[in-house]
């Protein structure tokens, strides 16, 4: 099994901007993206950060062509994300995406205790168009679509839990509806909520999310390719409090 995420290169671009690279070659780039930076532009956020428009001036520097999307996250979730290099890069790995063959790992920080303390979450979602949220609806709607992910307890923290979600399906901010269908709220969470915010008296200016592992088979030569981002330094900070705090 190829490892190479343990590697610590960092790219510094212009404007003072650090890419965090931890894995590149001909084919692709994986980078752990920091929270408060977008995967891809997005119109309704012109100007906005990207880690898109900060690869491709980091390839131009390097006379290689743009990169090519893969995947995203959300702008508040911090963690792995893959960009292809060539076309022929994105396509294979857009595929092993589509077809569920990529791992994808969260860790997230939860209101409450799930129990029982592992299983798995389905649910029929479908996206509104004007508030740009997900939403619940019955397994016969024709718009909607199957949301499936398997979560495990790692450690309970008093009135949060810190949990792991591996993602079955990928559908656009499926951990965060999926956790509050069943009063899990993400601490930081502002748009997946239910009730006054006194239910959620956790401070934490973002939605407690991080992805956390990433496996896929490489396009060229098929090996194995695996790679951990451990817990940013603002996701620790606030498991060391919530522990002070539960002990």
């Amino acid at each position: 099994m190829d490892r190479p995420g343990t590697a610590k290169r960092r790219a510094t671009l212009g404007d003072e901007r650090d890419l965090p690279i931890l894995y590149e070659d001909d084919a692709l780039i994986v980078l752990n993206k920091p929270a408060g930076v977008l995967a891809v532009p997005l119109e309704r956020r012109e100007g906005a950060r990207s880690v898109f428009e900060d690869l491709k001036a980091y390839l131009k520097t390097r006379r290689k062509p743009r990169p090519f999307v893969v995947h995203r996250i959300d702008r508040d979730t911090s963690g792995l994300v893959v960009f292809a290099k060539t076309a022929a890069s994105q396509a294979q790995l857009k595929e092993q995406f589509k077809r569920h063959r990529a791992e994808r790992v969260y860790r997230a920080l939860v209101y409450g205790q799930p129990n029982p303390a592992s299983g798995t979450w389905r649910d029929r979602l479908v996206w509104d168009t004007k508030a740009l949220i997900q939403k619940e609806t019955h397994p016969r709607d024709p718009r909607g679509k199957d949301a499936i992910c398997h979560y495990r307890l790692v450690e309970p923290l008093g009135r949060a839990s810190l949990i792991e979600v591996t993602l079955v399906t990928g559908r656009r901010n499926q951990i965060r509806i999926q956790a509050r269908l069943r009063g899990h709220t993400l601490v930081g969470e502002q748009r997946y909520t239910y009730g006054p915010d006194t239910l959620r008296p956790i401070a934490f200016p973002r939605q407690a999310l991080h992805a956390f592992r990433l496996t896929f088979l490489h396009p060229a030569d098929g090996r194995e390719l695996r790679f951990e981002a451990p817990l940013p330094d603002d996701m620790n900070r606030l498991v060391a409090q919530l522990r002070r705090s539960h002990g």
